[in-house]
């Protein structure tokens, strides 16, 4: 199959890199750009809240408008891994395993591949993000990069694995920490005051929101599946052993909304119950929900090409701060169903075959 080995030996570079959110994702980003020459490039350089240093990436050739290519270059944590999640292997089925095997640097490579393979004289542009597993930091720098904005891109596909199905449209978060603070000591003199006490209040009213948004049919929204909003809870004393009183007791939410819910009543439900709890919450929203009707002409070109009748996801991605340069697509090699687990893999043959699909995509913006 055509690209096969190139992808292939792309792939494994990639995914033989750390690039874990919580670190640099610097080497990554130079070995990306060492794969594009003849291209403008521009870092965007940044450094996160943690202190780390990081780089998002707008490559350009040719000349202005058309389509963009766009995927990101940070992975989850290696949580479960048996294996080194860094060292690439390719099983007797032509499996690539690693850790940002199928989320999604694979794709970044075939995205990169199709880039090069379209004639010098079409445009072809590639919008290479870090931090989408977080923040969505990345993705906003590049949305307000100069060399972005002066294109005129006419779409973006987002490439993040869909079995190569458009998806028009997904979910996007809000993030949400509330904290409580206590008095560290041990548990057995009673001198300490206990953080968890404080925070299970707020965790009930949480409750009662999440069972809302699953059963109030006016939360929901049939055109996703599942129709009710993500509303998922971690739990984090910091490491505090069960004779410690806690002094710190964290929650954290994530909540995925469709453009559908207006967000903002249960937001200020949060905030309230936070208040009354006597615990500081804040909120970090991502961008607005993406979401395309079937008719568009950048949905209707991914159905046309992939044969693939467009759908949505209840997850989130990149797009809902991409859409800010133009509208986003999503589409990409591979099943999410091994993504963020300790199995993460993604057949060669799926990269290979997205190579021509990402260029056609190319090529069509100029007709």
């Amino acid at each position: 199959m055509e690209h096969l080995d190139a992808v292939a030996r792309l792939a494994a570079d990639l995914v033989a890199l750390d690039s874990r959110s919580s670190r640099s994702n610097l080497a990554v980003a130079e070995r990306i750009e060492a794969e594009l020459a003849g291209f403008e490039v521009e870092r965007l350089d940044y450094t996160d809240a943690a202190g780390v240093a990081k780089r998002a990436l707008v490559a350009h050739r040719g000349p202005p408008g058309g389509y963009a290519l766009s995927g990101h270059m940070d992975t989850v944590p290696d949580t479960g891994w048996q294996e080194d999640p860094w060292t690439p292997r390719v099983d007797a089925g032509g499996v690539l395993h690693g850790l940002g095997s199928v989320d999604m640097k694979g794709a970044v490579a075939a995205c990169i591949l199709a880039a090069r393979a379209v004639p010098a004289d079409i445009p072809a542009t590639l919008l290479i993000t870090t931090d989408e597993e977080t923040t969505k930091a990345g993705a906003r720098a590049v949305a307000a990069s100069p060399l972005a904005r002066s294109l005129g891109l006419r779409g973006i596909v987002v490439a993040e694995p869909t079995g190569l199905v458009p998806v028009r449209g997904h979910r996007s978060s809000a993030n949400i920490i509330a904290e409580a603070r206590g008095v560290q000591a041990h548990s057995s003199t009673g001198q300490g005051v206990n953080a968890n006490w404080a925070l299970i209040p707020f965790l009930a009213e949480m409750r009662a929101i999440q069972e809302r948004l699953r059963q109030d049919p006016a939360l929901r929204d049939p055109g996703y599946d599942p129709p009710f909003c993500d509303f998922n809870l971690v739990l984090d004393n910091h490491g505090t052993a069960v004779n410690v009183t806690p002094a710190r007791a964290t929650a954290r939410i994530k909540f995925r909304s469709s453009q559908r819910l207006d967000r903002a009543p249960i937001l200020d439900a949060i905030r309230a119950a936070g208040e009354r709890a006597g615990i500081a919450v804040t909120i970090a929203e991502e961008g607005p929900p993406p979401e395309l009707p079937p008719d568009h002409p950048l949905i209707r070109l991914a159905a046309d090409l992939t044969g693939q009748a467009p759908r949505t996801a209840p997850y989130g991605t990149d797009a809902s701060e991409l859409q800010a340069l133009a509208p986003c697509v999503i589409l990409g090699p591979g099943s999410i169903e091994t993504a963020h687990t300790p199995h993460e893999c993604v057949a060669l043959r799926d990269l290979a075959a997205a190579v021509p699909i990402f260029a056609r995509i190319l090529v069509a913006k100029s007709t």
